[in-house]
């Protein structure tokens, strides 16, 4: 993937939240027969970086 990330002033961090069980998942505990806590994880942190920061393809 090939990306570049213009970072605004100011916007250095992001929050989220997410559930114990979720949060679990993502250090690699594994919930046998429901990969969708990490998956759920997962697509919360990309949702709040792509609100947080501009995410550009790289100019060709």
């Amino acid at each position: 993937m090939n990306s570049q990330t213009v970072y605004a002033e100011g916007k250095g961090s992001i929050d989220v939240q997410l559930t114990p069980d979720e949060a679990l998942a993502l250090t690699g505990v594994e919930f046998n027969g429901n990969h969708k806590i990490k998956t759920e994880a997962q697509r919360k942190i990309r949702s709040a970086f792509e609100k947080r920061f501009d995410f550009q393809s790289p100019p060709r």
